[in-house]
């Protein structure tokens, strides 16, 4: 039911008062715009779960609940015109982009969601409160949305864990579905904040791939030897 361009939806109501087929599902993809790749995947993902006659609903928000730093916050990439061009050839059916007073009335939440031991690990280290601001703004769209089910990139390994632990433990009755890392060429995982990056801090940055690659083919060998060395050793206890 997909049409060009996507509907544009910029409050709570206009995303209410969306029709929804009858008996169709609905699909969501959260973004915080600056939309690539990657976020053309997960839309597209949606769309083949939903099929020709389901929903598929994008939004785009930019939630300053989850950054540490008001300069990093401002110079997050906001680029809401061709994220509809990315979102419609996807295959989105409609685009929410609310407005931060739009989704926290009233300015901030005092009651948000925390997300316990499992955000105050890894990243959760380095950036303290970081996925309470994210589960925060991701149970409000799920809210708000009303999907039947959500789907999330595996690169962000750390959120997609704690999206499925609090849609488990609160009882949101949603699907979460994981959709493949999409990568650059040179094997960096797509990410809207890679613009930021120079010439130095993506070789750097492409350190982890490399290594994470270099170990899985490392592993991979080692198993082909094992299988080889008993494949041998099967056909020498045949013979004898």
């Amino acid at each position: 039911m997909t049409t060009a361009p996507a509907t544009l939806l910029r409050t709570a109501a206009e995303l209410d008062a969306l029709a929804r087929p009858a008996g169709a599902r609905r699909a969501v993809t959260m973004t915080m715009g600056a939309l690539h790749e990657g976020h053309a995947t997960l839309i597209r993902a949606a769309r083949d779960a939903v099929g020709p006659d389901g929903q598929v609903v994008v939004t785009v928000f930019v939630n300053p609940l989850q950054f540490g730093e008001s300069a990093d916050l401002d110079r997050y990439p906001r680029t809401l015109d061709a994220d509809l061009a990315v979102a419609v050839a996807a295959g989105a059916d409609a685009v929410f982009a609310p407005s931060v007073d739009e989704v926290y009335p009233g300015g901030d939440p005092q009651v948000r969601i925390v997300a316990g031991a499992m955000g105050e690990r890894l990243e959760g280290a380095a950036r303290p409160g970081h996925f309470d601001g994210m589960l925060t703004v991701v149970a409000k769209l799920l809210h708000l949305t009303r999907p039947d089910a959500a789907f999330f990139g595996q690169k962000d390994a750390q959120q997609l864990a704690l999206v499925r632990r609090m849609v488990r433990d609160l009882n949101f009755g949603i699907d979460i579905v994981a959709v493949p890392t999409v990568r650059d060429p040179d094997g960096l995982a797509l990410s809207s904040r890679n613009r930021f990056l120079s010439a130095d801090e993506r070789r750097t940055a492409l350190a982890l791939s490399r290594a994470l690659f270099a170990a899985r083919d490392r592993l991979a060998a080692r198993q082909a030897l094992l299988a080889r060395a008993r494949s041998v050793a099967s056909g020498a206890g045949r013979a004898a």
